[in-house]
């Protein structure tokens, strides 16, 4: 069953109306102080009780953004989503949902990766009601609903996707520290699957933590490292290969020296060691010859 609107009445017209029944109610007594005519005695209980059983109780507020869910004894009759002042059968018990979005700040939560390494990880969600009927009665608190299966969500996330690669991959795989904005529009996906059961509806879904569980954290942060300076280092000496290449291919077009191939592998090793040192060199000029 989905949620459906119920029929209601405005709510000063009936106030107007209960106010006047009340009024002739206390006329009809102070005419019949001395209780010489039972019928307007009896009239005047009449209308008293119509009024405080059957126009009053049946008065209600619907704030913005906010909806009442009317059950009529333990039968769903509909619900309220218009605001303002309204009548409706004075019977109908009235339950409140508010339909403001709502922000839910997951805790952190400790893992293992796909590949096993353990890490903490949450996620903050917003979400507001979209169905009041589902979330009335489909589920037993939709509110605890939404806790437990975002961090059910939250866990399965992190299970299926490594921390990081520290290994060459393919631009396609994900991983939770890379990936981020596709790694939040999956476990949007996947938490508006798992809640619409409750009526309610994901407006976003963000991983507000990530980072590796504090007994590993040391060994992959020296593990980082390494892989950020042989990254680093590979980059260096592919650049100076590039310039020594187009140093022996410049000297040769311009025909500026005729080097044989034992001066062209001491010419390679020293630019080599200039552009590759981590330091700074010291030249030493050589005044003499090339040759003995």
């Amino acid at each position: 069953m989905i949620e459906k609107v119920t029929k209601v009445y405005n709510g000063f017209l009936m106030l107007a109306i209960g106010i006047i029944l009340m009024a002739a109610a206390i006329i009809l007594f102070i005419l019949n102080a001395s209780g010489e005519y039972l019928w307007m005695t009896v009239l005047a209980v009449v209308l008293t009780t119509i009024d405080v059983i059957l126009v009053l109780p049946g008065l209600f507020i619907v704030n913005p953004n906010e909806a009442k869910v009317m059950l009529l004894f333990g039968k769903y009759a509909g619900s309220v989503r218009n605001n303002g002042f309204f009548w409706a059968n004075p019977f109908y018990s009235k339950k409140k949902i508010t339909l403001r979005a709502r922000n839910l700040s997951g805790q952190k939560l400790k893992v293992n990766d796909k590949i096993g390494n353990p890490i903490e990880i949450a996620a903050v969600i917003v979400w507001k009601v979209e169905d009041t009927f589902k979330a009335s009665f489909d589920v037993d608190n939709y509110e605890q609903y939404v806790i437990i299966q975002s961090e059910a969500s939250v866990r399965h996330l992190a299970q299926s996707y490594p921390y990081d690669s520290f290994e060459e991959m393919d631009e396609e795989q994900l991983t939770l520290r890379a990936s981020t904005d596709k790694i939040s529009q999956m476990l949007e996906a996947e938490l508006q699957e798992r809640l619409k059961r409750a009526g309610v509806q994901v407006i976003e879904a963000r991983l507000s933590h990530l980072a590796y569980a504090p007994e590993i954290a040391e060994a992959m942060l020296r593990r980082q490292q390494a892989s950020a300076v042989v990254a680093a280092r590979s980059q260096i000496v592919h650049g100076a290969v590039s310039m020594v290449e187009m140093a022996l291919n410049q000297l040769s077009e311009k025909k500026l020296v005729d080097l044989d191939e034992e001066r062209k592998a001491a010419m390679v090793s020293n630019l080599l060691v200039v552009l590759c040192s981590e330091s700074s060199t010291s030249p030493v000029i050589n005044t003499g010859t090339l040759y003995q």
